[in-house]
């Protein structure tokens, strides 16, 4: 995949539910220009093109999918500038979202997934499980992105408190549908 307009601005927001967490959300997708955002745990049971508008700017208000929050907990925003990209399909998951995307740039297309994964271990499984059902839908350019609520490695956890039969599973589902790990720039943890 080539894009040069490609800035994908991939943030755990805690909350969209008032406007001065909105306010700084729209600063930093300005700041970094940011071309495709996606947002995790927005905690929102709705969101409409005036909380887009709100939150990411004009360019992106016609152009998102989410996943409705479920009571306090979850939610997902995905919205791309409708400058750059449109989106072709989507699909929601329990926890994902998965969009087909056009470019504009070219005849590119290419398929993005934003998760956040459940905080529950008694879930985990259930949410590899949707992971792998997505592998089967989406064509051989895709992203995989967002909170995953699982770590890989020991060395990513910040505390001893550890699964190691949740790291196993993760790391098998890493390794049979063949992605390849981003690591995470300026902090250690998240």
């Amino acid at each position: 995949m080539i894009e040069q307009q490609c800035v994908i601005f991939n943030w755990n927001v805690r909350g969209l539910n008032n406007a001065a967490r909105r306010k700084v959300v729209k600063d930093m997708v300005g700041e970094h220009w940011a071309t495709i955002v996606t947002l995790q745990e927005t905690k929102l049971h709705m969101i409409d093109r005036q909380v887009v508008l709100e939150t990411l700017g004009d360019k992106f208000a016609d152009n998102f999918v989410y996943l409705p929050a479920l009571g306090t907990r979850g939610g997902i925003l995905l919205a791309v500038d409708g400058d750059h990209f449109k989106i072709t399909n989507s699909e929601l998951g329990v926890h994902s979202v998965t969009v087909k995307l056009a470019s504009y740039a070219g005849p590119v297309e290419w398929c993005l997934t934003t998760v956040y994964g459940p905080p529950e271990d008694n879930e985990k499984i259930q949410f590899l499980g949707e992971l792998r059902w997505i592998q089967q839908s989406v064509i051989d350019n895709w992203l995989l992105i967002g909170d995953f609520n699982m770590i890989l490695n020991a060395c990513d956890k910040s505390n001893a408190n550890l699964n190691r039969r949740l790291m196993g599973a993760f790391r098998d589902v890493i390794r049979d549908l063949d992605l390849k790990e981003l690591n995470l720039r300026g902090r250690k943890f998240t």
